[in-house]
């Protein structure tokens, strides 16, 4: 699937949404903007009038800055033992929640948030981009497969580097996030996308988009692709998250398939539950739950499973699996 008909697929999707306010449906095709019949001023700016080759190369004064760094832990306050810096505010939100409790509706205290948009947080999926495209340099099915499951199990791990759980900020319907990485070890070639996640960029780079699509439910759409080694990746997540008493536990409900477009293989995965612990205390959080690695065209296919921490002894984040044909 090209970005082209991954956009058409978008909006071609009706999605409905309930709202809690009015207590009916509503299509959200309703809330859309005409733009043709909607008068847009582009504001003057040096931008304005700009190629991407233009724009890809103005100096925004920033060529310095370290963006990586404004999510250094080192620099951020830990929420630290929450009943004993916090139990007011501790007080007052257990007072809004029940065991089960769908937690959508829940006002959560700040100190808990994470500094970025859960969009922001799924383009971690590729923040190790060699690890992703050097399953199409492999020659046989079985290799490529195991290059896949090796590259997803990857990518959980770029994450906080504090073990200390925190919330990222809910999206807005319609908000889009977009980036794009560097490919360890492969220059850029010096051609530039005219379409794609990120036009303007090098063939050579991994551009990602993700968009939420729905608010009501929470779902959020990415995509994924490299042009020079035509292989992609698109994902839908809905996140329902639950109160389970000391622990706060999130279903990412929906699949992702990574696409090698010359060997003409599709590999569908699943992903494992969130949870936050000891929400009580020093919040942490651990991955559990089952999923599933298919291939339909070679028949090989994995399942993983995301261990728990048991209540009492055990060690937290250990995975067991097997991988079949």
């Amino acid at each position: 699937m090209t970005i082209g008909q991954f956009s058409a697929f978008l909006s071609s999707y009706r999605f409905l949404f309930f709202s809690s306010d009015e207590e009916e449906f509503y299509d959200a095709d309703e809330e859309l903007i005409d733009l043709d019949k909607t008068d847009v001023t582009i504001p003057d700016g040096p931008m304005r009038d700009m190629s991407y080759e233009e724009a890809d190369s103005f100096d925004f004064g920033d060529a310095h800055e370290d963006f990586d760094a404004i999510y250094d832990n080192a620099e951020e306050h830990d929420v630290g033992n929450v009943q004993q810096e916090h139990g007011s505010v501790l007080v007052h939100l257990l007072s809004q929640v029940s065991i089960g409790m769908d937690l959508t509706k829940v006002t959560l205290p700040t100190f808990i948030l994470e500094r970025r948009s859960l969009l922001e947080m799924y383009a971690d999926f590729f923040a190790h981009p060699d690890a992703f495209i050097v399953t199409v340099d492999l020659e046989s099915p079985q290799e490529r497969f195991v290059s896949v499951v090796k590259y997803y199990l990857n990518a959980f791990y770029a994450a906080r580097k504090s073990g200390v759980a925190k919330k990222p900020y809910n999206p807005i319907l319609g908000e889009t996030f977009r980036c794009r990485y560097n490919v360890p070890g492969l220059p850029n070639s010096g051609k530039k996308t005219e379409s794609g996640p990120f036009p303007g960029s090098d063939e050579n780079q991994l551009t990602f988009i993700a968009e939420q699509v729905s608010h009501h439910p929470p779902v959020s759409a990415f995509y994924a692709e490299h042009p020079a080694k035509r292989i992609s990746f698109h994902a839908h997540i809905y996140t329902k998250s639950s109160f389970l008493g000391l622990s706060i536990g999130v279903a990412n409900i929906g699949s992702g398939t990574v696409i090698l477009h010359d060997y003409d293989e599709q590999y569908t995965v699943t992903f494992p539950s969130g949870y936050g612990r000891s929400i009580m205390s020093t919040p942490w959080v651990e991955l559990g739950g089952k999923v599933k690695i298919t291939c339909e065209k070679t028949g090989y296919y994995a399942d993983i499973d995301f261990l728990t921490k048991p209540f009492f002894g055990g060690k937290p984040h250990r995975i067991q699996g097997n991988l079949y044909r």
